[in-house]
C-alpha cells in the first residue's frame, strides 16, 4: 500500500479479498484483468495477516498479564 493511502480495515480487506476471489473463480476476465485481480489479492491478504498478527501479539500480551500475579494478590500487600 502507499504510504499516503489508508490502509482498510480488517473487514474491509476480508470483504474486498472475498470479492477479488469471487471474480477470479467466475473467469471471463482477460489475462491482464486477472493478473491484476490477483496482485490486489496478494496486497488484501497481507493486509489481513498483519491485522491478524496484531491481534495475536495482544491476545498474547492480555494472556501474560492475566497470568502474572498482581501486586494485590502478593504476601507483603499492606492489606
Amino acid at each position: 500500500m502507499a504510504g499516503d493511502e489508508k490502509a482498510p480495515s480488517y473487514e474491509q480487506a476480508r470483504e474486498e479479498l472475498t470479492e477479488v476471489v469471487r471474480r477470479l473463480e467466475t473467469g471471463g476476465l482477460t489475462l491482464e484483468q486477472s493478473i491484476e485481480l490477483w496482485e490486489r489479492g496478494e496486497k488484501l491478504a497481507a493486509v489481513c495477516e498483519e491485522w491478524l498478527q496484531g491481534a495475536r501479539v495482544k491476545l498474547a500480551a492480555a494472556m501474560a498479564r492475566r497470568s502474572e500475579p498482581s501486586a494485590a494478590n502478593s504476601d507483603d500487600a499492606p492489606f
